[in-house]
């Protein structure tokens, strides 16, 4: 089966009909994936990025693509009060708020002995942070229609412990904890609260963060070094693409995933199964 094949969404064009989600992240990457997904589910959108003209670059994009009304809104998840803004203007421009995907994130490899206290907070805060903020903002809305989802996007490093990647582990364990303690306190609201997991998804951000560019050829994200990881540690034999999550997100938002909660979905191909591992060993600085 093609690439373009595995993309097209198994849900009905209309199931997510008449309902409005708020993606955090949602102008690139994962994010976008997302956003893709939900759209073509039937969704309205509510995409959050700092980057203004990628945002809203990405919501007409999705607009014109699926006939639905999008939006781009901007501003940074580490402050509370720019998400506040956007989720009322969500609400007035879209008319309600159903989903949150807090899919936001920061992350690059360091050695923790050398990993600054400016690095450490920055991904614990856009990570962690960001999802208590964001999840924070949409409460009274949900609180006021009685009904909610909450899809987290984590991580699957910190289940066995990574190297160099010490903040984004830390973070994302929070993020898993959070989304169990808040599935539990906010059932009563209606409110459903999830996380997905993804594996290894070379998107462009991905490969920014990651990559090492004095020596194109120990970048681990170039084409042949992709196709050798996923014949070697992915047992389904292929590396995930955003869609892959978007998927995952939109069953938890759809009808199916109503007695769903609490819950964490690993979505990586098997990869966090497979021995042995590549684990990285050294910073893209060296």
């Amino acid at each position: 089966m093609s690439a373009a094949d595995r993309s097209k969404s198994v849900f009905a064009p209309d199931i997510l009909s008449g309902q409005v989600a708020f993606v955090t992240g949602g102008g690139s990457g994962i994010g976008y994936g997302i956003a893709e997904s939900l759209a073509s589910a039937g969704a309205s959108l509510a995409l959050f990025s700092r980057n203004q003209e990628r945002v809203e670059g990405a919501a007409a994009r999705l607009a014109e693509k699926y006939g639905r009304p999008a939006i781009g809104t901007v501003g940074d998840v580490r402050e509370p009060e720019a998400l506040e803004a956007a989720v009322a203007r969500t609400r007035e421009e879209l008319g309600s708020l159903d989903f949150l995907v807090n899919n936001a994130a920061g992350n690059f490899y360091a050695p923790t002995a050398d990993l600054t206290v400016n690095g450490w907070r920055s991904v614990i805060e856009i990570d962690l942070f960001g999802t208590f903020h964001a999840s924070r903002a949409v409460l009274p809305a949900m609180i006021e229609s009685g009904y909610g989802r909450i899809i987290s996007i984590s991580m699957t490093l910190h289940y066995r412990g990574w190297p160099l990647m010490a903040h984004a582990t830390a973070a994302k364990a929070g993020v898993d904890a959070l989304t169990r303690t808040l599935a539990i306190e906010w059932a009563r609201h209606g409110i459903n609260v999830n996380a997905v997991a993804p594996g290894p998804i070379p998107t462009e951000g991905v490969k920014k963060a990651f990559a090492k560019p004095a020596d194109a050829s120990t970048d681990m994200f170039g084409e042949r070094a992709l196709d050798a990881f996923a014949e070697r540690y992915i047992p389904v034999g292929r590396t995930g693409q955003p869609h892959d999550i978007g998927q995952m997100v939109t069953y938890l938002c759809s009808p199916g995933g109503d007695w769903v909660t609490g819950a964490i979905f690993v979505v990586d191909g098997g990869e966090s199964l497979a021995s042995p591992r590549a684990i990285p060993t050294h910073s893209n600085k060296d």
